[in-house]
C-alpha cells in the first residue's frame, strides 16, 4: 500500500502535500488519544487503585483547554473517601 502511494506521488506530484497533511492529521489524532489514555483519570489497572479520580486535586484542569474556568480559585466540595 505505501508502495503504491509512492508511485502515485511519482505520477502526480500534487498528491505530494495531500499525503503530507493526511499524515500530520493521523499523527496528531494519535499522539491526541495517547494523551488521553494516560490522563489521571483513566483506569486501566483496577486492582491497584479502582478509583483514581478521587485522589485528584479539585483545582486539576480535567479540559484540555479551559476558557471561561478559572481552576486556581475552585474549591473543594465533598469529604475525602
Amino acid at each position: 500500500m505505501i508502495r503504491t502511494a509512492i508511485e502515485h506521488a511519482r505520477k502526480h506530484p500534487g498528491l505530494i502535500p495531500q499525503f503530507f497533511f493526511i499524515c500530520l492529521g493521523m499523527g496528531g489524532a494519535t499522539l491526541y488519544l495517547i494523551r488521553l489514555a494516560k490522563g489521571p483519570h483513566v483506569t486501566w489497572n483496577k486492582t491497584a487503585n479502582p478509583e483514581p479520580w478521587n485522589k485528584l486535586d479539585p483545582t486539576y484542569q480535567y479540559k484540555f483547554v479551559a476558557i471561561t474556568t478559572d481552576y486556581k480559585n475552585l474549591k473543594k466540595e465533598g469529604p475525602d473517601f
